[in-house]
């Protein structure tokens, strides 16, 4: 069987998502043709560089401008744009299409879903097309040509509910959770971990997102690091600055003029983040879509700080919703929030209970079994 995964990369959360979902399915079944195609990037490289440099500069420096375009690309005239411009795109990507005879096309972002829903509308190609949204809220671009998709994955029943008020029927839905890595299935060492990050293991952990190479909400990142460098005395922290070094300078100077040397360790980049998750108490993140889905199957209550507007303000109020994080947003007190959070020790217990009710650890593997099921029985 030939399968077609797809993916844009706009944000790492839907590549990462697709390739987790390539790395099963490789595994399953000798007999199955898998690759991962970046679609846009297929169709006109140029096109690809420019959008997705346009969606980093506006998601760095001009965010609100980010979330009234998520906002409009739901309705109205953005959307029929967003809609035609993915047509035109088809054409082109009809070439690959014909020349893969895929059986099963897989997407994590909705341009392929859309442009091949299109083709398959117009008869041009008959694979079965399944599409794994990879956030916490629904946005209505996933559902463009949902008449010809045939499976939709989603985070949880509540977005279940949603597709099926919008007319998408229930046998198409699966609330699987968004794909996740495997590594988050293993156990680690706990006490080893902390030993060779020179950390304690009789303290509580707290693991510190800094946005990454964005460096969002830069000011307000380091104002809430200090913070909690200054309240957060008697815990320790893993602090991630991203591959950006303006954000570790500033980390570094906090640490030094707090003595804190010896209960933080400071890391640029990491590729150790399940490691770093499965020995932490809570994480302090932006709310994408994959970070929320890693935090859950590790168990850590969240402390959301950055979200862009659109999908991640919409994570964020999900996860607050549910109990799972508090939300510091720009006229927060912080000192008063780290007090409120810290004082009751039961807190962050509680929090820890409600991720349990979210957490969807198997989800990669139920979404490959699902497709391969199906697609054998037909």
């Amino acid at each position: 069987m030939n399968i077609l995964i797809f993916y844009a990369s706009y944000g790492g959360g839907h590549l990462n998502a697709a390739k987790s979902i390539n790395e099963c399915l490789q595994k399953s079944d000798n007999h199955l043709h898998v690759e991962l195609i970046d679609c846009m990037k297929y169709i006109n490289k140029t096109i690809e560089k420019f959008t997705t440099k346009a969606y980093t500069e506006m998601a760095k420096k001009a965010p609100w401008a980010w979330g009234r375009i998520y906002s409009d690309a739901q309705r109205g005239p953005l959307a029929h744009i967003t809609s035609r411009s993915n047509k035109i795109m088809a054409i082109k990507l009809l070439k690959l299409l014909r020349e893969k005879q895929p059986d099963l096309i897989i997407s994590t972002h909705p341009f392929g879903s859309q442009m091949c829903s299109y083709l398959k509308r117009k008869g041009k190609i008959h694979a079965k097309i399944a599409t794994i949204m990879t956030d916490f809220a629904p946005h209505d671009q996933w559902l463009v040509g949902s008449d010809f998709t045939d499976y939709y994955f989603v985070a949880h029943e509540h977005m279940k509910h949603y597709l099926i008020q919008k007319g998408i029927p229930f046998e198409h839905i699966f609330a699987t959770g968004i794909p996740l890595s495997n590594r988050f299935l293993k156990s680690y060492n706990k006490e080893k971990i902390l030993k060779e990050l020179n950390l304690d293991s009789r303290k509580k952990t707290i693991l510190f997102f800094g946005g990454g190479e964005f460096g969002l909400g830069k000011t307000r990142t380091i104002e809430i690091f200090e913070n909690f460098v200054r309240y957060c005395s008697d815990m320790q922290m893993i602090a991630i600055a991203g591959k950006n070094e303006k954000m570790k300078n500033a980390f570094d100077k906090i640490i030094s003029k707090y003595h804190r040397e010896n209960s933080i360790a400071l890391f640029e980049y990491t590729s150790q983040v399940p490691e770093f998750m499965s020995v932490s108490d809570l994480v302090v993140t932006k709310p994408g879509g994959l970070t929320t889905t890693e935090s859950l199957a590790s168990e850590l209550p969240m402390v959301i700080i950055n979200p862009i507007p659109g999908q991640e303000e919409e994570n964020a109020e999900f996860l607050v919703e549910n109990g799972i994080a508090i939300w510091i947003k720009k006229e927060d007190n912080v000192a008063e929030i780290l007090k409120n959070l810290f004082s009751n020790p039961e807190t962050l217990e509680t929090m820890k209970q409600h991720t349990k009710k979210l957490a969807k650890l198997h989800s990669t593997q139920e979404i490959c079994n699902i497709l391969l099921n199906n697609q054998a029985t037909h």
